[in-house]
């Protein structure tokens, strides 16, 4: 029997909303398992301290495919991994993890120990969601670098069917939703919070973030290490890169005249996906902006108005209003990720009447890998805080932030 026009318009309508307005599971399957021995034993082999983060429950890990939208609306499949606490009728707070950079797309989500954070904080109760962001693990598409919006969807989707995928597991997710990350993580971060306060806060309330170590202000204080030496030179053409796709910014066939030459043959080999961040690295200049076309760089410098320039305030993260508690993380030695972005995100937080952010000094010393190992314990004394009936959030036990201190005088 053929459909009537007025059938025809519902069902299309029902398709719309089941595409664009809620999330959906695509495929799901469970990577590992660890029990409380099996995480005793791993704690010791890697000298992680029980008094950071008790080990109470076993916990499986999933990889979850779902529903996420690309740049232009249309839907996309995007990947995730979900660290689980077990045990049936549990009530838990979700956190929702951030990673740093990862430039070759098959999911490597331990860079800095990030694998490990997920796993300290599920066997201490939270259910944590890691996405892999857009086109990056067995996801569609280009992965967008720095790209806010499309962090924010890769996250905000992942945690859309959550309490769907919980059902089956037999957990509940409680009202308490925390958000961190590290590195562009940490930029990853602002945008989640930021995107969940302005589009779903009566549904996802967030009851506190910790950025860690994040590129919040692109367009000034990261965009610095252009005319330096540099260990991480790979940024500036990632982001190139991902710019380009993400707002045409370029017509296809002139992009790659933005490189000098042999950069501008060479960027394409080592972006084809295939390569480390190392290999990457290694084939670059020290000074990021030495791949660059001189004339390109000059009118980047030169006019406010340069549509570059304007892409990167675009994705700027220091400028809102975030109205649940934050605690930024940094450390001065950093030499990846200026720890100027956290001040400068701080100072234009208070200026503009939050009411509650920490600015938390990791160390003066420690480098952008060493940085993290402090910085996601300062995470979780913040976020358990929460847990045990803050509402502003605490920096933790007095006694536990004396022991890592002389842990960190003896590093």
């Amino acid at each position: 029997m053929p459909l009537s026009n007025k059938s025809i318009v519902f069902l299309l309508l029902f398709i719309f909303i089941s595409l664009t307005g809620k999330s959906q599971i695509v495929d799901y399957f469970k990577i590992d398992s660890f029990t409380v021995n099996q995480l005793q034993d791993y704690w010791k082999k890697n000298s992680i301290p029980k008094f950071i983060t008790p080990i109470r429950y076993d916990i499986d890990i999933y990889d979850i495919t779902y529903m996420t939208t690309w740049v232009d609306g249309t839907p996309i499949k995007a990947t995730g991994l979900y660290f689980v606490p077990k045990k049936k009728g549990l009530e838990v707070p979700t956190l929702i993890y951030n990673h740093g950079t990862i430039v070759n797309p098959k999911r490597h989500i331990d860079y800095n120990g990030e694998s490990t954070i997920c796993k300290m904080f599920a066997t201490d109760g939270y259910a944590v969601i890691a996405p892999d962001y857009i086109g990056l693990g067995r996801g569609e598409k280009q992965h967008l670098y720095h790209h806010a919006d499309s962090e924010a969807n890769a996250g905000i989707d992942f945690l859309k069917v959550i309490d769907e995928f919980n059902e089956k597991l037999g957990i509940k997710r409680n009202e308490q939703l925390f958000i961190s990350g590290y590195s562009q993580g940490g930029h990853a971060t602002m945008s989640v919070h930021r995107k969940l306060q302005d589009k779903h806060k009566d549904e996802y309330p967030v009851t506190a973030t910790s950025p860690m170590s994040g590129a919040y202000d692109l367009s000034g204080v990261q965009a610095g290490i252009m005319e330096i030496e540099y260990s991480q030179p790979h940024y500036l053409p990632y982001l190139f890169i991902g710019y380009n796709v993400a707002y045409n910014a370029f017509p296809k066939d002139e992009f790659w005249n933005v490189f000098e030459p042999p950069y501008d043959s060479l960027v394409q080999v080592l972006f084809d996906l295939s390569y480390t961040r190392e290999e990457v690295n290694h084939a670059l200049p020290e000074i990021p902006k030495k791949m660059i076309r001189k004339e390109i760089f000059d009118e980047y410098k030169n006019n406010p108005d340069y549509f570059f320039t304007k892409l990167l305030e675009q994705n700027n993260m220091y400028d809102w209003k975030p109205e649940a508690p934050v605690q930024l993380c940094y450390c001065e030695g950093d030499e990846e990720v200026l720890y100027q972005n956290s001040i400068k995100a701080y100072e234009h937080f208070k200026e503009n009447g939050v009411e509650r952010v920490l600015l938390r000094h990791v160390g003066k010393k420690f480098n952008h890998r060493q940085c993290a190992d402090y910085a996601v314990v300062y995470t979780k004394f913040f976020f358990d805080s929460f847990r045990k009936g803050s509402k502003k959030g605490r920096k933790g036990p007095i006694f536990k932030r004396w022991l890592i201190g002389i842990a960190k005088k003896l590093r």
